[in-house]
């Protein structure tokens, strides 16, 4: 019996785009073909080609705005291989159908101790579902501080079209200088469940956002459905 085996649809889609950008044919700036465009030419369903954009943004080789497309950034410097979903977090814009709250709570203690404050101090939470086509792919939860989203949009319940980081920085001029992130494989909560329509095990991702000084900005709890995430990474071997 062969050994060989054929990458995922989604992980085709990802490389021939690569090879795209790295010969030139898209270049920097470039915005993509629409979604309809390759799922016509890639000869691919369209949940397919939403996955591979998805994690080519991830990683780093395009940029997505909503309502606008997918444009080109070019190849990643060594190292930015690696998915980085709270990054992604930050950046996506965020929609109408996809936002499912925006409410002040308690911090509960898990919460408190990411983001430096006493337990049950009133934080702002920002809770959405990301999909790949019509497939829910991620419940992502964001804990604000009062004094962060104080004078901005992030503790109103209209969707952020920029991403949090865009407007965190355009109204606060605030700058996002590392995230910190936690993986762990575990089983969703009820809530999580009903979300993702499913209650198999996730990749459940804590991560706090850091300014230059090291001051915690926010923190997030991503819940990433096992059946359709992976980790991937590169590192160079000296």
């Amino acid at each position: 019996m062969s050994m060989d085996f054929a990458p995922p649809k989604y992980a085709q889609v990802m490389r021939a785009i690569q090879e795209r950008i790295e010969s030139g044919e898209y270049s920097p700036g470039d915005m993509l073909p629409s979604e309809t465009q390759l799922v016509r030419e890639l000869g691919v369903g369209r949940t397919t080609v939403v996955r591979a954009l998805q994690t080519l943004a991830m990683q780093g080789w395009i940029e997505r705005e909503h309502g606008r497309g997918s444009f080109v950034k070019g190849r990643p410097e060594s190292g930015a291989d690696r998915v980085r979903p709270g990054l992604t977090t930050t950046e996506q814009g965020e929609s109408a159908d996809s936002l499912v709250e925006v409410t002040r709570v308690p911090a509960p203690r898990h919460v408190a101790r990411l983001l430096g404050v006493a337990e049950r101090t009133p934080v702002i939470v920002r809770k959405r579902v990301a999909r790949q086509g019509d497939v829910p792919s991620a419940v992502e939860t964001v804990w604000i501080p009062l004094e962060i989203a104080v004078g901005s949009d992030l503790d109103k319940p209209e969707p952020l079209r920029s991403g949090i980081r865009r407007h965190l920085q355009a109204v606060k001029h605030l700058r996002f200088d590392h995230i910190t992130e936690r993986v762990s494989a575990r089983k969703p909560t009820k809530e999580e469940a009903e979300l993702l329509g499913s209650s198999g095990p996730v990749l459940g991702v804590l991560a706090t956002v850091h300014d230059p000084a090291g001051t915690v900005l926010l923190a997030m709890s991503l819940a990433l459905p096992g059946t359709l995430h992976e980790l991937e990474d590169v590192y160079k071997v000296s």
